[in-house]
């Protein structure tokens, strides 16, 4: 009995994890389409968009999706507890983070002519 819940709690997780791991790409692909359309009708047909703020929304998401896959990365290692996990997700969670605080530092102190 408590073989069978520890199984589903697995399965369970890694739908958790995967579902996180789709949305992330599916939204880093909608954030890059979306920037590219606004990109082109800037520049194209004269829309009223201004590259920073543009510059702004990619970065919000491309942050948000780093945050997501972070969830993801910290539900493997409940998962699986090892020492070489923990090791393993702690570099990738303080890469992830110092990427997201240099990228939302950028997007605050970046601008265009």
């Amino acid at each position: 009995m408590v073989r069978m819940v520890l199984e589903l709690t697995s399965v369970i997780l890694e739908i958790f994890v995967r579902f996180f791991e789709l949305v992330s790409a599916l939204l880093v692909v909608y954030a890059g389409l979306k920037a590219a359309t606004k990109i082109l009708l800037l520049e194209a047909f004269k829309r009223p968009y201004r590259y920073e703020q543009i510059r702004r929304e990619f970065t919000n998401k491309i942050l948000f999706t780093l945050e997501l896959l972070i969830v993801g990365d910290i539900i493997v290692t409940v998962r699986n507890p090892t020492a070489d996990d923990l090791l393993l997700v702690g570099a990738i969670v303080v890469i992830r983070t110092v990427l997201g605080y240099f990228l939302s530092k950028e997007v605050k102190e970046y601008h265009f002519d």
